[in-house]
């Protein structure tokens, strides 16, 4: 069902890329065109070329726009956990959340249609997953300085870890439609971290 077309261009840009991630997160990258989105969204592909001249730059406004989210996202935990191990559980809350709306990170699913990425988007999909791990390697050297957490190993190989294990529970809850899957592996993961209820009496 086509959506009302917006009133003025930031609105059309925007609508643009509502349409284009939500589409991605469904069937990836490879599995929507201009003329989905223009469908959905009852304007031309002419309108689309004005905002996005190619798909390449589409993929990256929209890696952009969900990395920006993203780092908004990780700043917030930051300031409303003081505790690292709930700092973890927000972390992976955000990708339950993904899930619950019946969809996949959208950087998850460019992931795995890499090696036929436009270039330019190839880097800003590598960021991504640069920064969220550096954000956990922070995190967890943080938590080993100060006791609320227990890992061995380096941290930057712990959060790789991390953001590998979520990332992969979604795709083997996704075609099962259960999210207590992924809830399930969530909570193995977070218990070799230490105890749970230890942690917040700190």
């Amino acid at each position: 069902m086509a959506i009302r077309r917006p009133a003025d261009q930031a609105g059309t840009r925007s609508a643009i890329l509502d349409s284009a991630e939500r589409l991605v997160q469904h069937r990836g990258f490879n599995g929507f065109s201009y003329a989905d989105v223009a469908a959905e969204l009852g304007i031309t592909k002419a309108a689309l070329h004005y905002h996005f001249p190619g798909k390449a730059e589409l993929g990256e406004a929209l890696i952009d726009r969900y990395a920006s989210r993203f780092a908004d996202a990780l700043a917030e935990i930051d300031t409303a956990n003081v505790v690292a191990l709930e700092r973890l559980r927000a972390y992976a809350n955000l990708y339950l959340g993904v899930l619950r709306g019946e969809r996949m990170c959208l950087c998850g699913m460019l992931a795995a249609e890499y090696q036929t990425l436009p270039d330019p988007m190839r880097q800003t999909v590598v960021d991504f997953f640069d920064h969220n791990i550096a954000w956990l390697t922070r995190l967890l050297q943080n938590g080993r300085a100060d006791k609320s957490l227990k890992f061995t190993g380096r941290p930057e190989d712990t959060a790789q870890l991390i953001v590998g294990t979520l990332e992969g529970a979604m795709l083997v809850a996704r075609p099962y439609g259960d999210t207590a899957k992924f809830e399930a592996v969530v909570t193995r993961l977070l218990s070799d971290f230490g105890n749970p209820a230890t942690a917040r009496s700190r």
